[in-house]
């Protein structure tokens, strides 16, 4: 259970998210279906939360001392992130919200899209359905890369 408990965790956190706790999982031998549905929920928990307030604490933010660089940097981050989705997906940008969350790149992932979501006023019930497609994709890619699937198809080549 503790090891869940960790999997769940490692889902939650910003830029590790569940490109992190589908390896862990994988690595410790844990069983894969409650692994990934445990994955999950630990990313997409925060999800709600931070298309709702994150946008209203960082603005707060951005002016305090101890805490004014990192909120602002934030803001700069979906920001920039929110503008060149948008540019590049024109109507279809859930689409790409979709594939921004789900392709497993360094800073993408549920949380800078959902910041992103937030900051450019998408819907919020389509926002987070883009989010959570993207998510399973995300945790079905490393699955398979944790698993060698990939390592695997480059040899039979």
């Amino acid at each position: 259970m503790k090891k869940y408990l960790i999997v769940f965790l490692i889902a939650m956190v910003p830029l590790i998210e569940i490109r992190g706790a589908i390896p862990y999982a994988v690595g410790f031998g844990l069983p894969l279906a409650p692994s990934i549905l445990v994955a999950v929920l630990g990313n997409m928990l925060p999800v709600p939360f931070i298309f709702l307030f994150a946008r209203k604490v960082l603005e707060w933010g951005k002016d305090k001392k101890v805490i004014g660089g990192f909120c602002n940097w934030c803001l700069e981050k979906g920001e920039k992130g929110g503008r060149k989705l948008e540019a590049k997906a024109g109507r279809g940008l859930y689409w790409a919200l979709f594939l921004f969350v789900g392709i497993p790149l360094p800073g993408t992932g549920a949380w800078t899209g959902t910041l992103a979501a937030s900051i450019l006023d998408m819907d919020f019930k389509k926002s987070v359905l883009a989010v959570m497609g993207g998510v399973l994709l995300a945790g079905a890619i490393m699955l398979l890369g944790s698993l060698g699937v990939f390592g695997a198809i480059g040899l039979m080549q």
